[in-house]
């Protein structure tokens, strides 16, 4: 049976964390939770380790302080596949990824390498989002589409099943990338290597608790990082003609 550890980074998630790892972990007995907690001033990673100790599928990575999400995913991979992770999950701790699309991602992953939960597949399928937000985000999805030539619909998206050859294949040390940004470099690199990709439609409910971890930086970033990446793979294939 393959090992599947579901990545959850979490800053401040203490009111929705339990709730959460139970949810995550009735919806198939090959899940494990990895959650990788940036110092929680709450004591998120205290009631992570609280819970990790009453059961053997709930793993905790302390890290010193808030070092970002690309950051916290690439850490949390790296301590999955020292595991034993055959499959490695994204997921939000704030519930608006949920659970239940988990066992799709498992059967989908069976012929695919990378499966992504995907708001904008089938329209736009997000509920509690301001216009602005909504705006933003589905003009960022577009932009990316267009400078970079992905076809993927929701080229942000924080929901997804990776399989542990695809993540060794990108190699996490080149990924330097945060936030909006670290999602779209993943998508763009995994493509870059031709792995088999499908997007599976989610419904995408804004947070319940906590606060949003969107910030200025974190969209120039990503606006940066298209051209960064349509650029490189240019002048990476004018290399190899010449």
């Amino acid at each position: 049976m393959c090992k599947a550890f579901v990545v959850i980074p979490t800053y401040n998630e203490q009111d929705n964390l339990q709730r959460l790892i139970e949810q995550v972990l009735l919806q198939d007995e090959s899940l494990q939770v990895l959650v990788v907690d940036d110092n929680s001033p709450d004591g998120t990673g205290q009631l992570a380790e609280e819970l990790s100790r009453s059961n053997d599928r709930i793993n905790v990575l302390h890290r010193p302080a808030k070092l970002g999400l690309g950051s916290a995913y690439r850490d949390g991979f790296r301590r999955a596949m020292e595991l034993g992770a055959d499959l490695l999950i994204e997921m939000d701790a704030d519930f608006s990824h949920d659970p239940s699309v988990l066992p799709l991602f498992l059967e989908q992953i069976k012929t695919h390498d990378l499966v992504i939960g995907s708001r904008y597949l089938n329209g736009i399928s997000v509920v509690n989002w301001p216009l602005r937000r909504l705006i933003l985000s589905y003009g960022a999805n577009w932009y990316t589409r267009l400078i970079t030539g992905l076809t993927i619909m929701d080229c942000t998206s924080g929901f997804k099943c990776f399989r542990r050859s695809l993540i060794e294949s990108i190699d996490l040390d080149r990924i330097r990338s945060d936030g909006y940004s670290f999602q779209i470099e993943m998508h763009f690199r995994s493509a870059e290597l031709g792995a088999k990709i499908c997007e599976v439609p989610i419904i995408f409910i804004d947070r319940r608790a906590g606060q949003s971890k969107m910030s200025k930086r974190i969209v120039r970033e990503a606006v940066l990082m298209v051209w960064k990446l349509k650029l490189g793979s240019l002048f990476g294939h004018r290399r190899q003609k010449t």
